[in-house]
């Protein structure tokens, strides 16, 4: 399945490009879902290709507000980085430039302290 947005003609003969994640980038996103799915801590993802923004959204049931949001911003690579997480309240989770370290912010969540 091809990861890349065909463009589409504007009013001023422009094309607009959609963001999207690279194969890579979603072989390693879909990585960590599965290994929450199997902790039992997602259910149910989503995907959407904006203009400016691909975002991966996770969710714990399929009827509620997704719990976070992986997303690509391509245009922040120079600044705090292209990749982001983002809770269910709005808050930045972790930002930066590689895609593994970000999610690491997530990773946290499947270990578990054993008693």
């Amino acid at each position: 399945m091809n990861m890349q947005q065909p463009t589409a003609p504007t009013g001023a003969g422009k094309p607009t490009e959609q963001v999207a994640f690279n194969r890579v980038e979603l072989g390693t996103i879909m990585g960590l879902y599965g290994r929450m799915v199997s902790a039992g801590e997602w259910r149910d993802y989503g995907l959407s290709f904006l203009n400016e923004v691909a975002v991966f959204s996770v969710f714990r049931r399929t009827a509620e507000h997704p719990i976070y949001r992986i997303e690509k911003r391509p245009k922040l690579r120079l600044r705090q980085g292209q990749y982001s997480v983002i809770g269910m309240d709005g808050r930045i989770l972790k930002r930066g430039s590689d895609l593994k370290n970000v999610l690491r912010v997530l990773e946290r969540k499947l270990i578990r302290s054993v008693d």
